[in-house]
């Protein structure tokens, strides 16, 4: 963007780079800026059907294909490094002992299914392919871009599991894609709020709107072009497939419809939050905005939003809350992995002999970053 370089910068520089096929979200490099628009609900009052009842426009939704970023990646080189088959890792203990080592996705009995399922379909006459899965690992979360202030930048984006994690992990490799730019609700939601129905909306109402904005943005993306993907393959070989969906706890409400901490608070399970403390012990392994929608929806603590997951993938059997693995990446800001590491150093104190000494060693042997040492 060399026209920031100018002294003479002006608003209008930026409109016409907008447009300039230099950008790197010119429609010409697979990008498309969309509109979204958002039904506004209002307590106590009715309306003859959900799409009578008032729009909110939000603009400036950028997004891409997934399916052209799915065909663009196995038709480069870098798919000679994609494990297409799923295989087990054992490790011999003993010559009576075995165990599976999980430490890629195309280790996983999900793979496997995911594989032999794909496989069991009928193929086309003149097809005697294989058909291989491209496992998709999602991931949002919002990026703060400066160091005072509040500019952030909210991205989901899209890893494949295919590819070993030791080389996904290098950023010469450019594994990660970036899929969708999420906007927020306007700073000026309540005055058109105020405008359609003369007063401002409840917080309630304005978490609902929330939870709408994360499904029109997830409409845009599982469009029908992805829909036939999933269903039939690209170039009928190569199947989509979703196998995780990493987020921190407020996304993962928006994204599983559910209450933020409510009665149900995780989006894995069904446990009540009375019996969160309960986890662990002997007894809890041995259990391993009307009132009448408050009262339909309470026992599970979902929310009046139609998930786009489970309406366009119904009909695969698709499990939406099995998608929400946990990101331990999101623990490290919340003392979670303070906790846990210190946890692992008094088990190793406790093996006594040179356990401690063993992991410095192996502390050694990882390269430093930039200046810094470990």
């Amino acid at each position: 963007m060399t026209f920031l370089d100018n002294d003479n910068y002006q608003r209008e520089d930026a409109q016409t780079y907008g447009n300039d096929k230099s950008n790197l979200f010119h429609i010409e490099n697979g990008w498309w800026s969309s509109s979204i628009k958002i039904h506004l609900p209002k307590e106590r009052e009715k309306f003859p059907s959900e799409d009578k009842a008032p729009e909110m426009e939000i603009p400036g939704v950028y997004h891409c294909s997934i399916t052209n970023i799915i065909t663009s990646v196995f038709e480069d080189s870098i798919a000679s490094t994609f494990h297409m088959m799923p295989f087990q890792q054992l490790w011999k203990v003993s010559d009576r002992h075995t165990v599976n080592v999980y430490s890629e996705a195309y280790f996983s009995p999900a793979f496997w299914e995911a594989h032999e399922e794909i496989n069991s379909l009928p193929h086309d006459p003149n097809d005697d392919l294989e058909h291989v899965i491209a496992s998709l690992m999602m991931w949002s979360d919002v990026t703060h871009l400066a160091s005072f202030g509040d500019a952030s930048l909210w991205l989901i984006y899209l890893l494949f599991r295919n590819q070993s994690k030791y080389t996904s992990g290098k950023p010469t490799v450019s594994a990660c894609h970036h899929v969708a730019y999420i906007p927020t609700l306007p700073d000026n939601f309540q005055d058109i709020y105020i405008s359609i129905f003369c007063e401002a909306s409840s917080n309630n109402m304005y978490t609902h709107c929330k939870h709408e904005l994360m499904q029109y943005i997830w409409a845009l993306l599982l469009n029908e072009k992805f829909m036939h993907a999933y269903k039939y393959g690209i170039i009928h070989q190569v199947f989509p497939q979703f196998f995780s969906y990493l987020a921190d706890y407020p996304e993962k409400i928006l994204l599983a419809c559910i209450k933020f901490l409510s009665e149900c608070p995780c989006p894995h399970c069904l446990i009540k939050k009375a019996d969160v403390p309960k986890m662990g012990t002997k007894l809890n392994m041995r259990h391993i905005n009307s009132q009448y929608v408050k009262n339909f929806l309470q026992e599970e603590s979902l929310v009046p939003t139609c998930n786009t997951f489970s309406e366009c993938l119904a009909d695969f059997q698709f499990k939406l809350f099995l998608l929400f693995i946990v990101d331990p990446l999101h623990k490290f800001e919340l003392g979670v992995w303070k906790a846990m590491f210190t946890h692992l150093m008094h088990i190793l104190f406790a093996a006594g002999g040179t356990a401690i000494q063993e992991l410095n060693w192996r502390y050694h042997k990882v390269p430093t970053f930039g200046r810094g040492t470990i």
